[in-house]
């Protein structure tokens, strides 16, 4: 089935959402603007405002009632990638939507991972505390957030950080990855003798651990 071709509303609002202009996209939507029109890659306009950050459209878009939960055809949605860009400003404008938090990426993540991967520890700190994402999700690699912080980052004051909001949220140190091996086994097997030290404090506190923030430098 051919694609129904875009209106001149539909157009007006695509360049609102590449500019970052919140009026004009207001305006576009009172035009008859389909909130919900994907591009070649599926992607809808929220999640394009999303993926390049434009909060003022994301907001215009949520007020009129866009899915913050559409996938593209690479699964991803405006609220996976707030994982991946970091965005504390996105996460809480799309919090009025109503984001499924249980939804999942390509590699069946939710977002707390990418982002812990990323070291983007204001975000970490901020979806643990203003939402019930599960801080143990394990993605299709056997990874949890936890595990891909020390797997995939670089052991820095950043990670540190992740890690340390991660444990005070709860998460489990001791759960392994596919193989079996734990997160601060793959701490210590990189040299990161500061998240290492981070989570064998967790474990002989029986999971509970410090605050974010209180790891070594």
């Amino acid at each position: 089935m051919t694609a129904k071709p875009p209106t001149p509303a539909d157009l007006a609002l695509s360049d609102a959402v590449g500019r970052g202009d919140a009026d004009a996209a207001r305006a576009a939507l009172r035009a008859g603007a389909d909130r919900e029109r994907r591009d070649g890659q599926g992607r809808t306009p929220l999640l394009l405002a999303a993926l390049a950050d434009r909060v003022a459209v994301a907001e215009v878009l949520v007020g009129a009632g866009a899915d913050v939960n559409a996938q593209d055809a690479r699964d991803d949605s405006a609220w996976l990638v707030t994982g991946v860009t970091g965005s504390v400003a996105m996460m809480r404008t799309l919090l009025p939507g109503g984001p499924d938090v249980t939804l999942t990426n390509r590699f069946g993540g939710v977002s707390v991972i990418p982002a812990s991967e990323r070291g983007h520890v204001a975000y970490v700190r901020a979806v643990l505390a203003e939402t019930d994402i599960d801080v143990d999700h394990v993605n299709r690699l056997g990874w949890t957030a936890l595990l891909e912080a020390v797997v995939l980052g670089d052991g820095g004051r950043a990670h540190q950080d992740v890690v340390a909001a991660l444990l005070a949220a709860g998460a489990d140190p001791a759960l392994p990855d596919g193989d079996g091996v734990t997160a601060r086994a793959h701490a210590e097997r990189r040299g990161f003798e500061a998240v290492a030290d981070l989570l064998r404090r967790a474990e002989s506190q029986g999971g509970e651990g410090p605050r974010a923030g209180g790891g070594g430098r």
